[in-house]
């Protein structure tokens, strides 16, 4: 693994974000030349900064809107991971157009600066709300997946190769709800679901991306025109409502009061909100292959020339049902541990 990382330059897109500073973190242990840090704040750049004082990090103010300073920023880069997103539903759903510029723009720009600047490999961290989406943010995902992947027909004799990362919630990002569930519990409830049906995907921060890195191991860039892959990283589910009675349990249990004395309120789903999510489509299991820890969607393999896979004789990927059994209380609570939120 260190060899295909040493003396590389990794450019890494929104990457004082959640994932992309994890994103950071395993690439530098990984012997590169040197780690581009993309985003827009300062204040977190100066963070991270502070935060791995490492000689090998550079850091680039910018936006994934703006594609020359895209194009400054990625002049002699190898990697690219495209991690910059608007990637909260209620926002996109509100701010449709804003989320078309950065979702949709922004990974076009992340293409053609590929293109221009010669990268061998980018990859986009995608998410399960692109798989049958309902919401703006979901939507705008699946356009910027199928950008990606279709550039590979766009590249020419280029020596590259696009690929996707497709995940569902990731424990303990910014605004996500296992701290929100925390902070409410901590303050005495309630503690607030949209649905006591609710489920999700679900897996640690540093998980993810450890699969990200393997995903990265597995694709190889070439001359030949050919579609990238989608890789699909496989997540324990849980429901939602369960998750926060073992925060609150844990909470009460801890403050020596009744679990009852913390409540936990039902508020009704939110805008371009799902009840249960996808982690891969129907039509997407038919041209998949299960790995230790993911699912690879080989894309566009199915040409005018080639016969379609008989659908009765392959039968599709059953993680793609969000009604696998999810996790009980107790396996959620130590998980939770595991990762040290509780």
């Amino acid at each position: 693994m260190k060899q295909a990382f040493k003396n590389k330059t990794v450019l890494v897109t929104g990457g004082t974000g959640s994932i992309g500073s994890e994103i950071v973190r395993q690439v530098l242990a990984l012997g590169p030349k040197q780690v581009r840090v993309f985003s827009r704040d300062e204040s977190k750049q100066f963070a991270l900064q502070h935060e791995i004082p490492d000689q090998r990090l550079r850091f680039f103010i910018g936006d994934v809107r703006d594609k020359e300073r895209l194009l400054l920023a990625m002049q002699g880069s190898d990697i690219v991971y495209h991690a910059a997103a608007m990637k909260h539903v209620p926002a996109c759903e509100y701010n449709p157009f804003e989320a078309l510029k950065t979702n949709v723009l922004g990974t076009q720009n992340i293409i053609e600066s590929c293109l221009a600047t010669n990268v061998e490999k980018a990859v986009l961290i995608s998410t399960d709300k692109a798989a049958n989406p309902t919401s703006i943010m979901g939507t705008t995902k699946l356009l910027a997946e199928k950008l990606f992947i279709n550039a590979n027909y766009y590249k020419g004799a280029r020596n590259q190769v696009y690929s996707v990362v497709r995940f569902g919630n990731v424990m303990g990002t910014r605004g996500s709800v296992i701290p929100l569930f925390i902070e409410q519990g901590n303050n005495g409830g309630p503690l607030t679901i949209t649905s006591s049906e609710m489920t999700r995907f679900m897996m640690s921060v540093d998980e993810a991306v450890a699969l990200v890195i393997k995903a990265t191991m597995m694709i190889e860039p070439s001359p030949q025109a050919g579609p990238g892959n989608i890789f699909i990283l496989k997540m324990p589910c849980i429901r939602i409502k369960d998750l926060a009675e073992a925060i609150r349990d844990e909470i009460a249990k801890r403050r020596h009061v009744p679990p009852s004395s913390i409540p936990i309120k039902t508020v009704g789903l939110r805008s371009g909100e799902k009840l249960h999510e996808d982690l891969i489509t129907q039509e997407e299991a038919l041209f998949a292959q299960e790995t230790d820890g993911m699912i690879v969607v080989r894309q566009g393999t199915c040409l005018p020339h080639q016969d379609i896979p008989d659908v009765a004789a392959k039968k599709p990927i059953t993680l793609a049902d969000s009604s696998e059994a999810p996790l009980s209380k107790d396996a959620l609570l130590a998980l939770l541990k595991k990762n040290k939120f509780l």
